[in-house]
């Protein structure tokens, strides 16, 4: 058995939880600051400027780096763009215009509900039991956020379901294009991004939707280079390291976020039924963020191509001279086997 500790430079679980966290903070803030600038505005049109604020920030020349988008991605990233891009922000613009910021940005903790439970299902993501309990306090803390929505208002209550069908097309896009991950995230964001803002901005027109103030609209597409593109891009190389379902729980960690902004710029106080939904879900996170996973396990000999590092135990194919960060081409790992903490990256996909 391999020693893996020493030829380990950081552990992937952490620094696949660093990205995921940076993630959900750019995308937590940009929340109640849509539906502050999108008042006003068409629900395919916001999403239009968010997305095309997401392709502006991930335009740039130059070779990819990482594994660059081929042809055979191309079902798949339409797929995903219809979810993630078009399906997604139009529900979340809409619900955003009819329930508190702080339910919406709360009810954004569900995706990672959808999101455990979507890996599971198409790719057989393990779910431990600390994964089901932080599942089942997600569970019914979203239940509580719909709820203390409904008694509020039938306005607040259907604004609360839409931000919920939201989660669920952007769990769903997280888990269908799970294999983008292996790919140059910049590439995808900008490829998702450019489809997605040209698809919504169609619909958009076509139903005369209003379009904002100049100074509305340029807000909302700075909102969507920042909480989408480089979220995005973020949130694609954490879960390239921990897999689709981890990267969701700790990108759990947004919405708190956002519920805190959303209190800053004048939201109403929550009531009962919101604070205990918050503090359920904000347990179902804790538990996430402090999962470990360790064990013996084995590698068969595979030949591929993705981006890797050589520093991380996996990659110590001869380089002259060898190549600092991470590189892309196609090369060859021998059998091994070893112990050493993963998530369900592209080299650990394996049963339990």
């Amino acid at each position: 058995m391999a020693d893996y500790a020493p030829r380990m430079r950081r552990s992937p679980i952490a620094t696949g939880t660093a990205l995921a966290l940076g993630s959900a903070l750019a995308f937590g803030a940009s929340t109640p600051l849509v539906q502050h600038f999108g008042r006003g505005a068409g629900p395919f049109t916001t999403a239009a400027l968010l997305y095309g604020g997401a392709a502006a920030v991930s335009a740039r020349p130059g070779p990819p780096r990482g594994t660059p988008l081929r042809r055979r991605d191309a079902p798949r990233l339409a797929v995903v763009t219809l979810l993630g891009a078009v399906a997604a922000p139009m529900a979340l613009a809409w619900g955003l215009q009819r329930t508190s910021g702080v339910i919406a940005s709360l009810m954004l903790n569900v995706e990672a509900l959808f999101t455990v439970l979507l890996a599971r299902w198409l790719w057989r993501e393990p779910i431990g039991p600390r994964v089901a309990m932080a599942l089942a306090a997600m569970l019914v803390g979203g239940a509580l956020l719909v709820a203390g929505g409904h008694a509020a208002s039938v306005e607040i209550g259907w604004g609360a379901l839409a931000v919920t069908a939201a989660t669920f097309a952007w769990a769903a896009d997280n888990v269908i294009g799970r294999p983008l991950a292996d790919c140059d995230p910049t590439q995808v964001v900008f490829a998702k991004g450019l489809l997605g803002a040209a698809a919504s901005f169609a619909i958009g027109r076509s139903l005369g939707e209003t379009w904002p103030a100049a100074r509305a609209a340029i807000s909302l597409a700075a909102c969507g280079a920042i909480g989408y593109g480089v979220s995005l891009q973020l949130y694609l190389r954490a879960q390239r390291l921990v897999g689709a379902a981890r990267t969701g729980s700790v990108f759990s960690a947004a919405p708190f976020l956002g519920a805190a902004l959303a209190w800053a710029l004048g939201e109403r106080p929550a009531g009962a039924s919101t604070i205990l939904g918050g503090l359920l879900c904000a347990i179902g996170v804790l538990l996430h963020l402090t999962e470990a996973h360790e064990h013996e396990h084995s590698h068969e000999a595979v030949e591929h191509e993705h981006s890797h590092r050589h520093d991380d135990g996996h990659h110590d194919h001869h380089h002259d001279p060898l190549p600092r960060g991470e590189h892309s081409h196609r090369h060859r790992h021998e059998p091994i086997s070893h112990v050493h903490a993963h998530g369900p990256d592209l080299h650990h996909r394996h049963g339990h």
